[in-house]
């Protein structure tokens, strides 16, 4: 077992009481429990698979103020995301950085009375949006954010003005509205820098990942998944921040006579990763926002040296996980074709797809856009008070965060003790403001190259001094394969410091080898290797890893590795 995770159960066992317990490893779930924790109070969170294992590995990597919510009238959440946008900028700004957006605009007056449908009671779909509102809209962005100004303000442009900056964008161009927003490299990432940042200010507070909350004979008990070993703990209230399963999770906590309504109604969303050159060229460093025929807003815009395209927006009844099918792959591409019509897009480029639940209040909209992004918190009886997180996004979570640290800590007669609106993430600590300083800095002091310098700075920020002192005590650090970004010490780091606890969680969530296409199976083959020799695997524990990921890589991701080339790099792709 990791060290890390280890010492979490040890302090369990050691002493079972706690003020909270949170249900749900999500990033609602890290931001309540980090937010609760940096109050004093003592906090145990219980995953019950990996940490930012659900929805919140499945975003669409924006961090935004959400401009199509205006349509909705949900200004305060406008307000709102735009603040915490701004935040993550400053707190994270290795893995949150500025996004220029460009939306193309084919109509002048039409959409004008899309909010005033919603506000009325509307639920069917947006009319096509024109000039006007998105110029309505974008001046509200710049409004709300003139006394804080971090980006820069949007700007119009003329379609012959476009075009010479995105000669492949349609011909059927009035205007084009450019205006910046953000997006977050490793989310995933950001989610465990919670955890860590709060082991190192709350040391008496624990997060287990792989581990159930259960209620026996009137009382709580986590048993971890792992092991099988239980322990008995107590609480003074929980947080559900479930997510998707909020309500399962309900039922299983507070079982009632009678099924109550549901809380949550989600929405599927997928999106694909794409390796085509000439469309990553085409955007020309900005993200395209445009809508799709059905009036469904979609993205697309550079990831890491690929495309990141999406997404559908559709109903499900139950929680469950989800993959992107080939009928969501076809609207997807297809979109692609209304704004880049002479540029070639095809599945045979798709290096990765990925699926998630939204986990929406409980609507009956007919257009699942119509449905608020936004959050609350309802409060439930129990063996202590239970308060349900509701809703929310992944910009907005240290907001939602810390409305439901309150309502606990008003209920717990806790005073709060700190703001976390400036609380820097992980290797934001202390992270330079001059371009390329951090990267200049640990050339020097660690005789590292230029690009593995970045490599790191991306990846880690400021923590990256702590994984580079790993891998120079290391013996004959070299990389995982030729051309790769990795390190076998690096890896080492991730899996002694970071909760590892199964193959998947290096390549899925802890690294971007699988999302950015570059895994095959000499890779595979080598960090399951490593794992082993780290956690001291027998020889069917390496093949029952081994044999998931390749399983879940395929079933989930698209993904489906094939036997070796020469050169080790042979890979194929395949629509689940």
């Amino acid at each position: 077992m990791p060290a890390q995770r280890h010492s979490s159960f040890q302090r369990i066992s050691d002493n079972g009481t706690f003020d909270v317990i949170v249900i749900g490893g999500g990033i609602n779930g890290l931001g309540v429990y980090r937010e609760l924790a940096l109050q004093g109070l003592r906090v145990l969170l219980v995953e019950r698979n990996d940490f930012c294992s659900g929805c919140s590995s499945a975003p669409s990597r924006m961090i935004h103020g959400g401009l199509r919510y205006l349509e909705n009238g949900e200004f305060d959440l406008v307000r709102e995301s735009l603040a915490e946008r701004d935040a993550l900028l400053r707190n994270a700004p290795h893995l949150v950085r500025p996004l220029p957006t460009t939306i193309p605009i084919t109509s002048l007056f039409s959409g004008l009375f899309n909010a005033a449908t919603s506000f009325f009671g509307g639920s069917g779909k947006p009319s096509n949006r024109g000039a006007l509102p998105i110029k309505a809209g974008l001046s509200l962005y710049d409004l709300v954010t003139r006394k804080r100004r971090m980006l820069p303000k949007h700007k119009f442009s003329s379609a012959r003005t476009t075009w010479k900056q995105w000669p492949n964008l349609t011909r059927k161009l009035l205007f084009s509205a450019t205006y910046y927003d953000a997006w977050i490299s490793h989310p995933e990432r950001l989610g465990l820098e919670l955890i860590t940042d709060t082991n190192r200010l709350a040391p008496d507070s624990a997060a287990v990942n792989y581990a159930e909350l259960s209620v026996t004979d009137g009382a709580y008990s986590v048993t971890d998944l792992e092991t099988g070993n239980s322990h008995l703990v107590t609480a003074r209230a929980v947080v559900n921040a479930a997510g998707a399963w909020l309500d399962e999770v309900n039922a299983h906590l507070s079982p009632q006579k009678t099924k109550p309504k549901p809380l949550v109604s989600g929405t599927k969303g997928s999106h694909l990763i794409l390796d085509n050159p000439v469309l990553l060229k085409a955007l020309d460093g900005h993200m395209m926002y445009f809508e799709n025929t059905d009036g469904r807003v979609c993205i697309v815009f550079p990831y890491l040296g690929k495309v990141l395209a999406g997404s559908t927006d559709i109903r499900v009844t139950s929680a469950s996980r989800t993959r992107c099918e080939p009928e969501e792959m076809d609207y997807i591409l297809t979109s692609l074709q209304l704004i880049f019509p002479d540029v070639p897009v095809s599945a045979d480029e798709v290096v990765f797809s990925y699926s998630g639940i939204r986990p929406l209040p409980s609507s009956d909209q007919d257009f699942t856009g119509r449905i608020s992004r936004g959050h609350f918190t309802h409060k439930m009886d129990g063996l202590v008070p239970q308060f349900c997180m509701v809703g929310g996004k992944w910009t907005t979570f240290r907001a939602f965060a810390q409305q439901t640290a309150d309502e606990v800590m008003a209920e717990l007669d806790h005073p709060r003790k700190l703001d976390t609106i400036g609380q820097p993430i992980g290797g934001g600590a202390d992270f330079p403001l001059a371009a390329g300083a951090l990267e200049q800095a640990l050339m020097a002091e660690y005789s590292v190259t230029l690009d593995r310098a970045k490599h790191m700075v991306t990846a880690y920020g400021t923590g990256a001094r702590q994984v580079l002192n790993h891998c120079v005590c290391y013996a004959d650090d070299q990389p995982l394969e030729q051309d790769c970004a990795y390190t076998l010490a690096e890896i080492s780091f991730l899996i002694r410091h970071e909760y590892v606890v199964h193959l998947s969680d290096i390549v899925l969530r802890r690294t971007d080898l699988a999302i950015t296409g570059g895994l095959n199976l000499f890779l595979v083959d080598a960090l399951t290797s490593l794992m082993a020799k780290e956690l001291d695997w027998t020889s069917s524990q390496i093949d029952t890893e081994r044999r998931s990921l390749l399983d879940e890589l395929h079933h989930f991701h698209g993904v489906f590795l094939t036997a070796q080339s020469q050169n080790s790099k042979s890979r194929s792709m395949e629509c689940v």
